[in-house]
């Protein structure tokens, strides 16, 4: 229960305590809980969706996509917005990218970043909710979090003791594999839709990690936020594009 409820607390803005300081085993651990964080989030906006129901379509997409945002407390944007910056700023130079990533200030680059990818989830929300296609709310949080599964399950962290490094060195591979395995089932029983939310997530996960060992030879917490957020994004716009 501890695994899961470490995992919880970091992946959401939900008031959770933790009755203990927890081992790095049990970080290591609270990995293989990221997809049902990430399930549970889903479910969350899947409720909202159905209360919402009868709302005018443009105020239940900007709603949905604030609740989104307060339950994730906005940490993989911080991530996004850090990786754009260092992106653009590194010059292609892996020390310079890594600095610029520690810094808390964001510039014109991650401004922008953000608010496209913001736009792009709001508007893929519009076309995807009119469409009553409520699964894509279920399918994008949980193939998101299952990507940062898969991305330390097969990723050197490259930060030297951060917090990354514990739950890569403790995470459990042989049942990493299995959850990823279960995930992969589990959106393959919503058909089509499952079928194309897995695919592009497996490609965008391919691509966007590709582009991290190039740069980095691995990734880092910032990195693992911006995968996330993007592969959200690539999940739900794709659905729309689909419709």
């Amino acid at each position: 229960m501890l695994p899961f409820l470490i995992a919880a607390q970091f992946l959401t803005s939900l008031p959770i305590r933790l009755p203990a300081m927890p081992t790095p085993e049990q970080q290591g651990r609270s990995l293989l809980h990221y997809p049902t964080v990430g399930l549970l989030l889903g479910a969350s906006l899947c409720l909202a969706a159905l209360l919402l129901d009868g709302a005018a379509p443009l105020l239940q997409a900007a709603l949905l996509l604030t609740l989104w945002v307060g339950l994730t407390g906005a940490l993989h944007l911080d991530g996004l917005a850090d990786s754009a910056d260092a992106w653009l700023g590194g010059f292609g130079d892996r020390e310079r990218t890594l600095a610029i990533m520690k810094d808390p200030r964001s510039g014109p680059v991650a401004v922008v970043v953000l608010v496209l990818v913001l736009l792009l989830k709001f508007a893929a929300l519009l076309a995807l909710l009119q469409a009553q296609q409520y699964s894509a709310l279920l399918l994008a949080p949980l193939l998101g979090r299952a990507a940062l599964l898969a991305l330390f399950l097969g990723t050197d962290y490259v930060r030297a003791n951060g917090l990354g490094q514990a739950l890569a060195a403790n995470l459990p591979r042989s049942w990493a594999r299995g959850v990823l395995a279960l995930v992969a089932a589990g959106c393959l029983l919503y058909g089509m839709t499952g079928l194309s939310a897995l695919v592009l997530a497996v490609l965008t996960f391919l691509v966007l990690r590709r582009a991290m060992l190039r740069r980095l030879g691995g990734t880092t917490g910032d990195t693992a936020g911006a995968l996330l957020e993007l592969l959200e994004c690539a999940v739900l716009v794709g659905l729309a594009l689909t419709l």
